[in-house]
């Protein structure tokens, strides 16, 4: 699988990273999530949760969600894959570069995570607590599994 994948997205997530919120997210994953193996890639100062995956969408035979969540509550939930499939879901101000976003919540869509302002979408997920947003970024990922498509990942309605 790749490495980390380092986004060549110019905005970034406003404060320090939430360790608080991260060991929230990773404990929601644990109780939800079968495929999924979270853990912090530093207990005491992390700077990301990694969520491995026993399977990954489609043709993946397994993949990664690197989630991270700052104090100002910005975030980014990135899947990547053995296929180099990526997308992410992320809320954190883009300087009004995403033409078809109205606020800070976006998405990403596969097969590469662009951030091309004219492929970025406003994303389905509008929530702005961890538990919350970690329920609906899981859900559709099981639905977009299920179906064996990408189809479904921005697809529902608020919260999905």
């Amino acid at each position: 699988m790749m490495g980390r994948n380092e986004t060549d997205e110019s905005h970034s997530l406003r404060g320090p990273i939430d360790r608080s919120a991260l060991l929230t997210i990773r404990t929601i994953i644990e109780r939800e999530e079968p495929l999924a193996a979270p853990s912090l890639d530093d207990y005491l100062n992390p700077t990301v949760l990694e969520v491995l995956l026993d399977d990954g969408l489609c043709r993946a035979e397994s993949a990664r969600i690197d989630v991270q969540w700052t104090t100002q509550a910005d975030y980014k939930f990135h899947y990547t894959d053995v296929d180099d499939v990526n997308f992410r879901w992320g809320k954190h101000p883009h300087d009004g570069d995403y033409i078809h976003v109205h606020e800070f919540e976006h998405y990403h869509p596969p097969p590469d995570a662009t951030a091309d302002s004219d492929d970025v979408e406003q994303s389905c997920i509008e929530q702005s607590v961890e538990a919350l947003v970690t329920r609906a970024v899981l859900k559709l990922w099981r639905v977009a599994y299920h179906a064996g498509s990408y189809d479904p990942l921005n697809a529902a309605s608020n919260p999905p």
